[in-house]
C-alpha cells in the first residue's frame, strides 16, 4: 500500500491512490471547493467571483511567468492582496522585443480586467504596427490609443469604470521606444548610468513640476503616490506620454509596477540588485525582494537584455 493520509470527509485513515473513503464514500480525487481569500465562501460565479463578498477567486493569475525572445516577465499578487490586478504581456516584434505592464487601479471595479485588456490590446497592436512598419513611436500611440479604446469599453458608465495605468517598451535592434499612461515604469539599468525612463502622473510628481512643494516635501506628503492619470473611461483627456532611448552601450530594460518600484524606486538601487542571470530568473530575484520587503502589492516585473550588438 502507499503511504498513509487522512480523509478530507472525515479524517479516516486512507493510502495514497485510492479513490474512495471508506469509512464515508468520499471521493478522493475530486479536488476540493477552492475558499474565498476573502470571506471563505466556496460558491463562485460563472465568471469566478465569490457569490458571498464579491471577491475574485484565487487561481493561474495569482503567479505567472513568460518569456520571449530572450526577454523575462514574472507578475505576482503579492502577500497584501486577494488577488493579482497587475498584467503583462510580451513577445517577439521583428528584431526586437515588446513588452506591456499594467497595473489595476484598486479602487475601481473589476482592475484585473482593464489591466489584462489594456495588455493584450497594446502588445497586440504594438507588434501589429511595428510589423507593418511603422516607426516605433507611431506604433507605441496607435497601441496606447487601442489600449485606452480597450479599457473605456468595459465601463457601464463614466462612474462605474475599470481603470489600470500602462507603459511598454520596444526594445528595437539600436534603441528603446518607451510609452506610459500613470506610473508603472521603465528603467534602463547599466550601474552608475542607469535611469528611469519614464515620469509618474502622480500628485507628487506634478507638485514638483509646478513648483508648489520639493521634491522631499512632495514624497513626504500623504497623496505621493496618487495617480493623476490613468486608462478609463473617467479619465477624461489622456497625455500619452513617447520617448525614445538610445542606449550607448548593453545593458538591461526593466518594465515593472509600483509593486517592486516602491521598494526599489532608485535606478541604481535597482541595478545593484540585478542579479547576473538569465531574465527569467533575474525577474524571479526582484519579484522575490518584493515579498520580502513586505510585498504589500501586486508586482509585475518584465526584464528585457539590450546586448552590446543592439548598441551603436
Amino acid at each position: 500500500m502507499g503511504a498513509q493520509e487522512s480523509c478530507p470527509g472525515c479524517g479516516s485513515d486512507v493510502f495514497a491512490g485510492e479513490a474512495f473513503c471508506e469509512a464515508c464514500g468520499r471521493s478522493l480525487t475530486e479536488k476540493p471547493a477552492a475558499a474565498c481569500p476573502e470571506c471563505g465562501a466556496t460558491a463562485f460565479s460563472e465568471d469566478g467571483y465569490c457569490e458571498r463578498c464579491g471577491v475574485l477567486r484565487s487561481g493561474d493569475r495569482d503567479h505567472l511567468e513568460a518569456e520571449a525572445g530572450g526577454a523575462a516577465g514574472v507578475t505576482d499578487r503579492g502577500l497584501r492582496h486577494s488577488r493579482n490586478e497587475d498584467a503583462m504581456a510580451l513577445a517577439v516584434a521583428g528584431p526586437g522585443i515588446a513588452a506591456v505592464v499594467c497595473d489595476g487601479v484598486s479602487t475601481s471595479p473589476i482592475p484585473q480586467a482593464a489591466s489584462q485588456a489594456a495588455a493584450d490590446t497594446g502588445l497586440a497592436v504594438l507588434t501589429e504596427r511595428l510589423a507593418a512598419g511603422d516607426e516605433p513611436e507611431s506604433a507605441t500611440r496607435a497601441a496606447l490609443t487601442r489600449a485606452v479604446e480597450a479599457v473605456t469599453a468595459l465601463a457601464a458608465s463614466p462612474h462605474d469604470a475599470p481603470a489600470c495605468t500602462y507603459v511598454s517598451a520596444y526594445a528595437g535592434p539600436a534603441a528603446v521606444t518607451v510609452g506610459w499612461v500613470g506610473d508603472s515604469r521603465a528603467y534602463w539599468l547599466d550601474g552608475d548610468a542607469s535611469r528611469q525612463l519614464t515620469a509618474d502622473d502622480s500628485w507628487a510628481a506634478e507638485m514638483v513640476v509646478h513648483g508648489a512643494l520639493t521634491e522631499a516635501e512632495a514624497q513626504a506628503h500623504p497623496n505621493a503616490h496618487a495617480i493623476i492619470a490613468w486608462l478609463g473611461a473617467d479619465a477624461g483627456e489622456i497625455e500619452q506620454h513617447v520617448t525614445t532611448f538610445v542606449p550607448d552601450g548593453p545593458g538591461t530594460l526593466l518594465l515593472c509596477s509600483d509593486g517592486l518600484w516602491n521598494y526599489y524606486p532608485e535606478p541604481t538601487r535597482l541595478a545593484a540588485v540585478l542579479p547576473d542571470a538569465d531574465p527569467l530568473t533575474a525577474a524571479r530575484h526582484l519579484v522575490r525582494l518584493a515579498l520580502d520587503a513586505g510585498g504589500r502589492d501586486n508586482i509585475t516585473v518584465v526584464v528585457i537584455p539590450f546586448t552590446q550588438e543592439h548598441a551603436q
